[in-house]
């Protein structure tokens, strides 16, 4: 059996005092030093290439999300909330020469897409850490906006996360190292939970709340589906595990968050996930709802992001 490593570590305690006073993103790789230029390869951007600092060295806020075209319709829609110049039409993709990720800048916001899963977002996740400290950018704000599976609400609540758990409802991400399982620590920033919650009260059309969410490895047997190519467990088997995750705070089921939040706690990130769900999973396990009512549901995320980071900012409304 592999060596379990526990690792709460987020930095020294002059590490994290020159963070709190400075306000730069920081990484936890004495490597990087060594290298004469670092390659983002799936950003396809790089050390020597790009001018990071001019080209994003004002950027506050990290919006992302699985999907390019939300990615891309939230560029539109920050921009539009933000009263920037222009109808969105010079709104580019700076990743277009990589079919990966999807990146948009709009004023001091990045709006980037993931991919689907704990693999996709790490790695977009290590290259945007090493961005935005190439960049020199101080004081950012990581959020993730996405969909979800609800357990015991309402489709349609938005879900903003406090703590991500694991499959077993622990409040930790495992990932194999060498031949090592290292387990690190996947609390998110409480205040920005609140604040973003207080902002929610702004916005009356929508239900918003603060729970645990659950991260899974797939979509189907992982999150106890009775509708995959397999199924190993009964009908009333899946029901016994989504009441026990409802009885330990769980509130939705995603595939994302248990690295984001690790990996943003590592580096001492200030990050929240916000994501909407689509329906209640204790009713059933399939999307049943028209585009059109979907479409409404992941604005809704994109609504509360909008209305937090206008006031932050300082936009009239």
């Amino acid at each position: 059996m592999a060596p379990i490593l526990v690792d709460n570590s987020k930095s020294s305690t002059a590490e994290r005092e020159t963070y709190v006073d400075n306000g730069f993103v920081h990484i936890k790789n004495p490597h990087l030093d060594m290298l004469s230029e670092d390659i983002l390869y799936h950003f396809d951007l790089g050390t020597k290439t790009h001018d990071l600092p001019s080209m994003f060295g004002d950027v506050k806020f990290v919006c992302v999300g699985g999907s390019p075209n939300r990615m891309r319709s939230f560029a539109l829609f920050i921009h539009n909330e933000l009263g920037l110049d222009g109808d969105g039409n010079n709104i580019v993709d700076i990743c277009a020469g990589t079919d990966r990720y999807s990146m948009y800048k709009v004023g001091p916001v990045l709006s980037i897409s993931h991919g689907m899963g704990i693999p996709s977002i790490s790695i977009m996740l290590h290259e945007l850490i090493k961005l935005l400290h190439h960049a020199k950018c101080r004081d950012v704000t990581l959020i993730r906006i996405g969909t979800s599976g609800g357990i015991g609400i309402e489709p349609g609540t938005v879900v903003i996360t406090d703590i991500a758990v694991d499959a077993f409802f622990r409040p930790q991400f495992e990932q194999i190292i060498l031949d090592k399982v290292v387990v690190r620590n996947t609390q998110l920033h409480q205040e920005l939970a609140k604040d973003l919650l207080e902002c929610s009260r702004e916005i009356s059309s929508f239900p918003t709340i603060i729970g645990h969410t659950m991260c899974t490895y797939d979509f189907y047997e992982g999150q106890g589906r009775l509708d995959g190519a397999l199924c190993s467990f009964s009908k009333e088997e899946k029901f016994e595990y989504l009441r026990k995750a409802y009885a330990a705070g769980v509130r939705n089921i995603e595939m994302e968050s248990s690295v984001f939040a690790a990996m943003c706690h590592l580096c001492g990130l200030k990050a929240a996930v916000v994501c909407v769900t689509l329906l209640n999973r204790l009713e059933g396990d399939q999307i049943c709802h028209s585009h059109g009512v979907l479409t409404e549901f992941q604005s809704r995320p994109q609504q509360l992001i909008a209305t937090y980071i206008k006031k932050q900012l300082g936009v009239c409304t």
